[in-house]
């Protein structure tokens, strides 16, 4: 098992310099890890049976199986009621009437391993363009401060290598900035779309399957549909046609077993409520992000926050004196840097910045 899982090790290494923030890795790493993951389990049969199995008088096995994986099999849903095995053998698998009873055909539970695939690579794709464009800026000015056992010679060369930096490049890092506001943005877009692809993709199910989950716990046990059948069935019908002996054509009523779908309805059940939460809290993250840009105030007290032992003063001159971008790439350096340096890199900017300015 641990095999399986061992193609998204990368996606638990701990940078050792953080270039985004924990919104954004709850995205490019807990849901692609948690993706991939379902993926893996979904396409590794060894631990979870055949895909199908399933069972039909004058035909062997194996041939009815791959027809039935290949064309999908169908309930009856105004079958989903009922009496297991006095009225129906199992929720929406009964007899029907062709061209009276509505049938449902459930196809896509062929494709769960490589659309859950699929999604992951979508939620990988704004890291990945930030990563590209970032080049590697933040690690360069970090150079050696986040240890916090470091020489004094080498801590003063490389303070004033930053507040050099900083002093010569002002003014210039907005459009650093609003790269990475941007894939903040594609995040929150991305996981909306997703949440809109699965609901097309299980047939406008999804968006109400966690919910009718929950009122489904909730019923009694007489009157209760459960929406997991409906959505992933765990047993299903399939139509076989054939010539007979005369070279008339046979119909062939068989009953499936689908034992993937015992994985895939928990599967949905959990992303519903998992895609839930990344949405809300990448609203908020989008909020938040929109107060940080347009509220000078509210970036002093984020950097004041970030600084806390660097003296306040000196926090508001930086403040007053930097662009939005040039606020982001000092706080960035703040989430890096050891605080005691970070406090006197505050200090020295501040007093290069004032200086600046005053001549």
């Amino acid at each position: 098992m641990f095999d399986v899982f061992g193609s998204v090790k990368g996606l638990l290494k701990i940078d050792s310099v953080c270039i985004d923030n924990n919104m954004f890795r709850l995205h490019y790493k807990a849901t692609v890890i948690i993706l991939v993951s379902f993926s893996l389990i979904v396409t590794s049969r060894q631990y979870i049976g055949d895909p199908i199995d399933c069972i039909v008088d004058d035909l062997p096995p194996n041939i009815m199986d791959t027809y039935c994986w290949i064309y999908s099999t169908f309930t009856v849903p105004n079958r989903l009621g009922g009496r297991i095995g006095k009225d129906v053998v199992r929720p929406g698998v009964a007899s029907h009437v062709d061209g009276e009873d509505e049938v449902k055909y459930h196809k896509y539970y062929q494709w769960v391993c490589f659309v859950l695939f699929f999604q992951a690579m979508f939620f990988y794709l704004p890291r990945y363009m930030w990563k590209t464009w970032e080049g590697g800026r933040i690690k360069m000015l970090v150079l050696d401060l986040n240890c916090p056992i470091i020489s004094d010679e080498c801590k003063n060369d490389h303070k004033k290598l930053l507040v050099d930096y900083f002093a010569t490049n002002l003014h210039t890092h907005n459009f650093y900035a609003i790269r990475f506001f941007l894939c903040e943005f594609l995040n929150f877009v991305n996981v909306i779309a997703q949440i809109f692809f699965m609901d097309y993709f299980l047939e406008g199910e999804f968006s109400t399957y966690g919910l009718d989950v929950l009122r489904f716990t909730e019923m009694e046990p007489e009157e209760r549909e459960d929406p997991m059948a409906r959505v992933f069935p765990k047993v299903t019908k399939c139509t076989f046609h054939k010539y007979g002996p005369s070279g008339s054509i046979q119909k062939l009523d068989g009953l499936c077993v689908l034992p993937l779908n015992i994985v895939n309805e928990k599967i949905y059940v959990f992303l519903w409520f998992w895609f839930l939460i990344i949405a809300v809290l990448s609203g908020l993250n989008l909020v938040y992000r929109t107060a940080v840009v347009v509220m000078p105030k509210f970036r002093l007290l984020l950097l004041r926050a970030r600084s806390r032992l660097a003296h306040q003063d000196k926090v508001e001159t930086i403040t007053k004196k930097c662009q939005i971008g040039d606020w982001f790439v000092l706080y960035q350096l703040g989430r890096n840097i050891d605080p005691l340096i970070f406090k006197e890199l505050v200090s020295d900017l501040a007093k290069r910045l004032d200086g600046k300015q005053s001549v």
